[in-house]
């Protein structure tokens, strides 16, 4: 299983979250209002917001575990529908989980996705 964190622009969310929903069998996805800097320390945003003075940029967490054989296509969708060519665009982490536990029934492993 891999777990798939992408953080976008804000203005991104709609066009990669139809996307995303397109995906047959997806089994869900996680969405976080965030607030962070990048190299650029958010100096030349346009968007940024100034907190304790410090400065950040309004981003979407997008969160979603998947089988092996869909995070690429997860992948390739967020890339796709996320980028601008602009400083700023994002970033897609792609992590291995060993292992998911449903609460509600106990079943653990793929069938808990």
């Amino acid at each position: 299983m891999k777990e798939i964190k992408a953080i976008i622009r804000p203005s991104k969310l709609r066009d990669v979250a139809e996307e995303l929903h397109s995906i047959p069998g997806l089994p869900g996805v996680t969405i976080s209002e965030i607030r962070g800097f990048g190299k650029g320390r958010a100096k030349n945003a346009i968007d940024k917001v100034v907190y304790e003075m410090v400065e950040f940029v309004p981003r979407i967490q997008l969160e979603v575990v998947v089988n092996d054989d869909m995070a690429e296509a997860v992948v390739t969708a967020v890339q796709k529908y996320a980028h601008t060519g602009n400083s700023g665009d994002g970033k897609i982490f792609v992590s291995t989980v060993d292992d998911v536990v449903k609460i509600r029934t106990n079943e653990r492993g793929s069938t808990a996705i």
